[in-house]
C-alpha cells in the first residue's frame, strides 16, 4: 500500500526530524511511505476572520493539489472520529481489502484546514480533542500506522 502524508509546515527541530525518520524507516518494511511538506502561510497572532480564511484557502489549494487523484484521503481533525490502535489497523486491512491502494492523511496548518480539503476527505480522523504541535502530530501519526501495521501482521509491538 502507499501511504501519503501531507503536512503543512516543516521539522523544525532535529529531535522531530529524527523520530520521523526512525518511524519511516520502520515503516519501508510494510509500505510505500511519501512525505509531503507544504509551505505554510504566515498567520500572525492577530488576524480578521477574512484574513484567516485566505489562509486556511491558500493552504488547502496546496493540499488538494497534493493528494494524488486515486488516493483515498483522511483528514486529521479535533472534530473527526477517534479510533483505538486496533480500530485503525481496522480501518487500514479494510482498505487494502477493498483495492485501497493509496492512502493520504492530511495534517493542515495552524489555522486547521480549509472547507475544500474537508470535503474531498473519506474520512475524518481525531487523536484526540486536545490540540497538538503539528510536528508532534507527525511523528504520532506515523507510530500509529507503523503500530497499525504490526498489529495486521499479527507481530509483537503493540501491548
Amino acid at each position: 500500500m502507499n501511504i501519503n502524508i501531507i503536512c503543512v509546515g516543516r521539522l523544525k527541530e532535529k529531535y522531530w526530524a529524527d523520530a520521523v525518520g526512525e518511524y519511516s524507516k520502520r515503516l519501508s518494511r510494510y509500505v510505500n511511505l511519501k512525505i509531503i511538506e507544504l509551505a505554510d502561510e504566515k498567520a500572525p497572532e492577530t488576524m480578521s476572520d477574512a484574513q484567516k480564511e485566505m489562509v486556511l484557502e491558500k493552504e488547502g489549494a496546496r493540499i488538494i493539489k497534493s493528494i494524488p487523484e486515486s488516493s483515498f484521503a483522511v483528514t486529521l481533525e479535533i472534530g473527526g472520529k477517534s479510533l483505538s490502535s486496533e480500530e485503525l489497523a481496522e480501518f487500514l486491512s479494510e482498505k487494502m481489502l477493498h483495492s485501497v491502494s493509496s492512502l493520504t492523511f492530511i495534517i493542515g496548518g495552524s489555522l486547521g484546514l480549509s472547507h475544500e480539503v474537508i470535503k474531498r476527505a473519506g474520512f475524518h480522523l481525531s487523536f484526540s480533542r486536545m490540540t497538538f504541535p503539528h510536528q508532534m502530530m507527525r511523528v504520532i501519526l506515523l507510530e500509529q500506522i507503523y503500530r497499525a501495521e504490526k498489529i495486521i501482521c499479527n507481530e509483537p509491538y503493540h501491548k
